[in-house]
């Protein structure tokens, strides 16, 4: 009993072969012969049992792996923000599987014209009863773009209104009420009708204006940072990087239209210039700002004689960021925050229970001796 001609198979199927004649060839103790009784998959069942391939030798696909990475980075700050706004894990997980049902019904819609529910669910691969039950609820979020800060349109119109303007260019000091030419009028006509005291208050917080003597307002800067965990700064984070991820992913796809974007990057920046930097950056970032302001304007006033009031017209826009990653275990340092030891704290004794101590014997005389 041979083996088969090893060159017709390659060194897998050898190994195989090799095994299989080494279980089989068995040698009776009274006949000395060899045994013919042969189970192929038996001895492949028991003998034989299927390895698993280790989890690091599986083929990855590369994109795939990328994408994963990426999102990794992108979730770790919403995640941050999550915690700040108390929202949990389990809210954010619904939150996602609401906004995946809905985004692969659009683009099954835009592909094939009408809605499955059926590629929906091989799209996101949540069943379909659960598909149903998303398109079925309302849509709580319309869709609808935020637009400019109400604090940034007042500032705007502020540094570019001829009302608000003095002789030479620049924004005039303005009573805070009054007539044609005051920060009442002002707010009034531009902040989309929020009160005159409350807009005060959001600018003086960012430390936009500056409120001077007689009642009177002088603006400090055209692009103010809105800072704080409110409603509304938590609103502009979304708008602001649902922008960002849009002109970023549009330039993965071969067909769109690049849009611009660019990145000037330092690993390895001296933590005793990062002031002078952030201060540079600033107000050449503001600079830049105020020119596209500028720009837009004219825009849209000659978009405004030459285009009919029926024809369709599109968003656009561009943002300025700076950003500042500390190195690891720094940001403490940096901050000034301090760490103090955690007391520990014990728990105080109820008269109730001090009552169901068992007295030790040591220390009482036995009943009837005392």
């Amino acid at each position: 009993m041979g083996l088969p001609d090893q060159g017709k198979f390659g060194e897998r199927t050898k190994s195989v072969f090799t095994h299989l004649f080494r279980l089989n060839v068995r040698i009776s103790p009274k006949s000395k012969t060899f045994c013919s009784k042969f189970y192929t998959n038996d001895i492949v069942s028991t003998e034989m049992p299927k390895a698993l391939v280790p989890h690091n030798l599986r083929a990855k696909d590369p994109l795939t792996e990328a994408t994963s990475v990426a999102l990794k980075r992108i979730v770790d700050p919403l995640v941050d923000l999550m915690f700040d706004a108390g929202i949990t894990v389990h809210e954010f997980s619904q939150l996602v599987r609401e906004r995946a049902v809905r985004a692969a019904a659009r683009r099954v819609v835009r592909e094939g014209g009408r809605e499955s529910k059926s590629r929906i669910a091989i799209i996101t691969g949540l069943p379909r009863s659960e598909v149903a039950r998303i398109l079925k609820s309302v849509d709580v979020s319309s869709g609808k773009r935020l637009g400019q800060h109400p604090a940034r349109k007042v500032l705007a119109a502020w540094f570019e209104s001829p009302r608000f303007l003095t002789a030479t260019g620049e924004p005039a000091v303005l009573p805070i009420y009054g007539g044609r030419r005051s920060f009442e009028q002002l707010v009034a006509l531009h902040s989309g009708g929020i009160p005159v005291r409350a807009m005060l208050d959001e600018l003086t917080q960012i430390d936009a204006v500056e409120r001077l003597s007689d009642q009177r307002v002088k603006a400090k800067s055209r692009v103010p940072i809105l800072t704080g965990l409110s409603d509304s700064a938590v609103a502009v984070i979304g708008e602001r990087t649902r922008d960002l991820l849009d002109t970023l992913t549009n330039n993965l796809r071969p067909t769109a239209t690049p849009l611009f974007e660019g990145t000037a990057l330092l690993s390895d920046a001296d933590p005793e210039f990062v002031s002078v930097i952030r201060r540079e950056i600033a107000e050449q970032g503001e600079s830049f700002i105020n020119s596209a302001n500028a720009l837009f304007n004219r825009s849209g006033h000659r978009q405004n004689r030459l285009i009919p009031k029926t024809a369709r017209k599109c968003r656009l826009g561009v943002t300025v960021y700076y950003f500042q990653e500390d190195a690891e275990g720094q940001r403490d340092v940096r901050t000034g925050t301090s760490h103090s030891h955690r007391k520990n704290l014990r728990r105080k004794r109820r008269s109730a229970d001090l009552k169901r101590i068992p007295v030790s014997s040591s220390r009482t005389a036995p009943r009837g001796q005392s």
